[in-house]
């Protein structure tokens, strides 16, 4: 007899009712509210390459997708379709189940269980499904956690130990799973959906129009039809199904972007702290994070090819750094303007105006940078790269005086560029400030002390909200003992001083 562990978690609303007068959608349920349905996406993951090699090699097993699912050739990733649920726009999360079901069998080991339901929660960030052996079902099983980013693209996924459970190892719990991809892939061919709500026929609400999720908000998502007729609202939604990403031209001039990246959150805090004893500050249409946080470029120029999987983009604002004052001189004095960033195959550069002590170089390459995956694939009109590998160079530890050596990472940055004038950009920090105040606190160490990335700027974090850029939490407290801190300090002086000389 089947067993049922747990409850589906999946409550769609059966019909959204429109509230003509007010402009908003209201959810049948209490549950749903806050909800936007959703249709017409796909998950492609893997599960672990190891295992399908496992399975096909050593155990002679077989893989067979059904219902709609599939399996990428050579042994590949498995795709699941016609994704269905929902958007909330309070806590900007998505929750989706999909069609298809894989069937995983070896005679030879003696294992034979099927996985379908297959179902991603942005919110409880995890991969679940149904989980069928021997005849016996368990609904609902945590599959894998998910690192989940706004863009929903290869996304980090890792075992649990109902997965090590399910495939049959122990070493499974905890392990890395193959990256996990969420995408909308709805086409004219595909069935419009039934829900009035899901014809685009009207301005979008207030509440989703601002939301900074623009592979979370389907162009579905905030239209009010103002007829309730299923027929009517199928008949609109079919002539509206083809996706924004297919109508972008491949390749063109950006219209606007912005570039959050934090430099070093160590260097950071050091210059704000009681050594340096500075102050950082923004300009030129350049802002930064509450806490010290992250800074923002904006107002991006460049262009892009989406084939090629190219980008040249080019950011307004400039940030400096000000530290060591005496008698009105600083020992550091340095100035990051005309941040640009180029990416060819998934690989590129990030360049900057470096202004030190009152000499400009122009052009300097800063950071080695390396995204996730090679392609460039916008949705909504908008190319999203989150978490984008920064690492120093030879030129960039020039820039920094010799502090830094070349091959240090720097915090990661955010990349969003928009391709047409109207595409709706992810929203920024609103707790932005351009001119930070200095602080003398206790809190920091040396420059070189805690160098692990920045917490702030970014949605590579394991859970929630796809909409969130930017963060308003502090700089971490770094414990560096006093007299490395005076150590460092010092060495800074040293080099600025030095160089102002020889210059």
């Amino acid at each position: 007899m089947p067993v049922t562990t747990a409850p589906r978690k999946l409550a769609l609303a059966a019909a959204v009712a429109v509230t003509l007068g007010a402009g908003a959608l209201t959810a049948a349920t209490a549950a749903s509210a806050a909800g936007t349905p959703l249709s017409g996406y796909e998950l492609t993951w893997g599960i672990k390459q190891s295992y399908r090699t496992y399975v096909t090699t050593y155990a002679a097993g077989t893989f067979t997708p059904a219902d709609g699912a599939s399996q990428a050739a050579g042994n590949g990733a498995f795709t699941f379709t016609q994704g269905t649920g929902d958007y909330n726009s309070d806590t900007h999360t998505v929750d989706l189940a999909f069609q298809g079901s894989l069937h995983i069998v070896s005679q030879a080991h003696g294992f034979d269980l099927t996985l379908s339901n297959v179902r991603f929660d942005s919110g409880a960030a995890e991969i679940t499904a149904d989980v069928t052996r021997n005849g016996t079902t368990t609904d609902d099983v945590p599959l894998a956690t998910v690192t989940v980013t706004r863009a929903m693209t290869d996304m980090t996924t890792t075992l649990t130990k109902e997965a090590a459970d399910v495939f049959g190892s122990a070493s499974y719990e905890g392990a890395a799973g193959d990256p996990l991809t969420v995408a909308q892939k709805t086409t004219e061919s595909q069935s419009p959906s039934p829900s009035p709500s899901a014809t685009p026929t009207t301005t979008p609400s207030a509440s989703a129009s601002q939301s900074a999720s623009p592979t979370a908000s389907p162009s579905a998502s905030t239209s009010a039809s103002t007829s309730a007729s299923t027929s009517a609202s199928a008949s609109a939604s079919a002539s509206a199904s083809a996706s924004p990403t297919e109508q972008t031209p491949a390749e063109g001039d950006i219209a606007d972007g912005t570039l959050t990246w934090g430099v070093k959150e160590s260097f950071r805090t050091y210059v704000v702290g009681s050594v340096a004893q500075g102050r950082i500050t923004t300009s030129g249409g350049a802002s930064q994070a509450a806490g010290n946080g992250a800074f923002t470029f904006a107002d991006a120029t460049g262009d892009y090819d989406t084939d090629a999987g190219t980008l040249s983009a080019a950011f307004d604002g400039a940030v400096t750094f000000k530290g060591h004052e005496s008698n009105g001189t600083y020992g550091l004095d340095l100035t990051l303007g005309n941040i640009r960033a180029t990416l060819d195959g998934g690989r590129g550069a990030l360049t900057a105006d470096v202004t030190s002590l009152g000499t400009t170089t122009e052009d300097v390459e800063l950071a080695d940078l390396k995204t996730d995956s090679t392609a460039l694939t916008p949705t909504d009109d908008v190319i999203t790269l989150d978490d984008v590998t920064a690492t120093l160079t030879d030129a960039g530890a020039k820039a920094f005086s010799g502090y830094y050596t070349a091959g240090t990472a720097l915090d990661p940055l955010d990349l969003a560029v928009a391709l047409t004038d109207d595409a709706q950009l992810p929203s920024g920090d609103s707790t932005a400030t351009s001119t930070p105040t200095a602080t003398t606190s206790d809190s920091s160490g040396s420059a070189d002390d805690g160098g692990t990335g920045s917490t702030t700027g970014g949605t590579g974090a394991t859970g929630g909200a796809l909409a969130s850029t930017g963060s308003s939490l502090p700089a971490t407290a770094l414990g560096a003992a006093a007299a490395v801190t005076v150590a460092a300090g010092a060495g800074v002086v040293y080099a600025m001083r030095r160089r102002r000389t020889e210059g």
